[in-house]
């Protein structure tokens, strides 16, 4: 053969690869997410590429262009190390203020600290508290931009970068379920002005030595419901990146927070008088009928001894709960008993206020009830699941002795420690709410 020929069909199925190899190429760049690529057009047989012709004797041997090589996906980054809490706590902090992206402002930023809460149960407990001081310590010595100012309602006014963090047990997946082995804690720092998160904060704490007992309004508060103001701060720390908005359900109800805190302070300091004349102005303020709010108008009228008001805002808590089609209420009960226990709540349990405004409340709906037990995880879960049941069933007979309409409109049953908020099994102040009663609305 003519060695003008041969070299030609090299040459021509040369380029008839790297043609191939080009196009592939370019339909992976342009393959976004969501998309999908255009299928090529199929090659007519007549365009083939000619099959590879030997090469004649002492000629060199052309070889096919090498595949281009595929990079290997990134390894995802390694979850953070378990740390002892102090350490922890810095870890976070210094990584959220180290690396906030703000615009300069003379003479520094104002930064005001929205007390940290469980990530669970929204609760402040000594550990939370205890982390907001250890923030604040550090702003004041290692971040001179800062201007650490008091959650108040003024200071929310002046539009300041805010912080929030949850304080959240996990098990040895990292998840919120099962027994509790370390602390996850999320810091995030959002600016008011702009309505976006500026940077964020992460690192998991080994749970010796943390004191995880409630504070006082919290250890007192009779019941637990999903508040679309504590909700909106989990979800403005959880889950989210800097360069997010602020969760609206947050930020609308910011300034009532502000106050809500203050009176939680002072009813914490054993002044009810004060607190109750901040809960009734928090209750007139926009977005002030909260959870939060009605727990602590019926805590400090219950020490005050008007017994009226309280039960009428523990109405209004079991109103909330039902609204939102899941209320937890603290029942406690002896252990290994479903008799409640005589010793739990501050002066004597108002357990026949609580029972009377569940019926009375759920009574006035059309809506079907079950009612839930539940337990710490102590012991074996099938004794825990038949505990959690007789419970359930005990408390039914009880709301149904006040509202006979509700006998056919109720169920019980028991889920053991399955479905722990808490999960630490300490069986304390500070799991209190693994062992309450839920009422979940239901179709009929």
């Amino acid at each position: 053969m003519n060695i003008r020929v041969v070299i030609q069909r090299a040459i021509e199925y040369s380029h008839g690869t790297a043609l191939v190899a080009l196009t592939a190429l370019l339909v992976g760049c342009t393959g976004f997410a969501g998309t999908s690529p255009a299928p090529a057009a199929p090659t007519p047989a007549t365009s083939a590429a000619p099959a590879p012709v030997p090469p004649p004797s002492g000629a060199a041997a052309v070889s096919p262009p090498a595949a281009p090589a595929v990079a290997a996906a990134p390894a995802p980054p390694a979850p953070p190390p378990v740390l002892p809490f102090d350490e922890a706590v810095l870890s976070a902090a210094n990584n959220l203020l180290g690396k906030a992206q703000v615009a300069p402002a003379p003479p520094r930023h104002v930064v005001i600290i929205d007390p940290l809460i469980d990530g669970m149960t929204g609760a402040q407990s000594q550990a939370t508290r205890a982390m907001g001081m250890k923030i604040v310590e550090l702003i004041r010595k290692s971040y001179p931009q800062y201007d650490v100012q008091p959650f108040t309602s003024s200071n929310v006014a002046r539009s300041p970068l805010v912080l929030v963090g949850t304080f959240t047990g996990v098990n040895k997946e990292r998840k919120t379920e099962g027994q509790r082995e370390s602390f996850r804690i999320c810091l995030a720092l959002a600016d008011l002005k702009t309505g976006k998160l500026v940077s964020k904060g992460l690192a998991f704490a080994n749970p010796d030595g943390v004191d995880t007992t409630p504070l006082k309004y919290f250890v007192d508060a009779p019941a637990w419901a999903e508040d679309p103001a504590t909700l909106g701060y989990i979800r403005t720390c959880q889950g989210t990146r800097a360069g997010d908005p602020i969760h609206p359900m947050y930020i609308d109800r910011i300034l009532a927070a502000s106050m809500i805190s203050e009176a939680i302070e002072a009813y914490d300091a054993g002044r009810y008088t004060d607190a109750l004349a901040l809960y009734e102005t928090v209750l007139r303020a926009p977005a002030g009928s909260q959870l939060r709010t009605y727990t602590g108008l019926y805590l400090t009228n219950w020490r005050l001894g008007r017994r009226d008001a309280a039960t009428k805002a523990f109405g209004q808590i079991v109103d909330q709960g039902l609204d939102s089609k899941r209320l937890g209420v603290k029942f406690l009960f002896r252990p290994g008993s479903a008799a409640f226990s005589t010793d739990s709540q501050p002066a004597a349990a108002p357990y026949p206020i609580w029972l009377n405004q569940i019926a009375l409340q759920a009574g006035k709906r059309q809506s079907c009830l079950e009612i839930i037990g539940h337990t710490s995880p102590t012991g074996p879960e099938p004794l825990n699941e038949r505990l959690s049941l007789r419970r359930a069933e005990y408390v039914k007979n009880q709301i149904e002795r006040s509202e006979p309409s509700l006998s056919k409109r109720t169920i019980a049953g028991g889920v053991g420690s399955r479905e722990s908020m808490v999960g630490n099994g300490k069986d304390d102040a500070s799991d209190a709410l693994d062992r309450r009663v839920e009422f979940k609305v239901i179709g009929c």
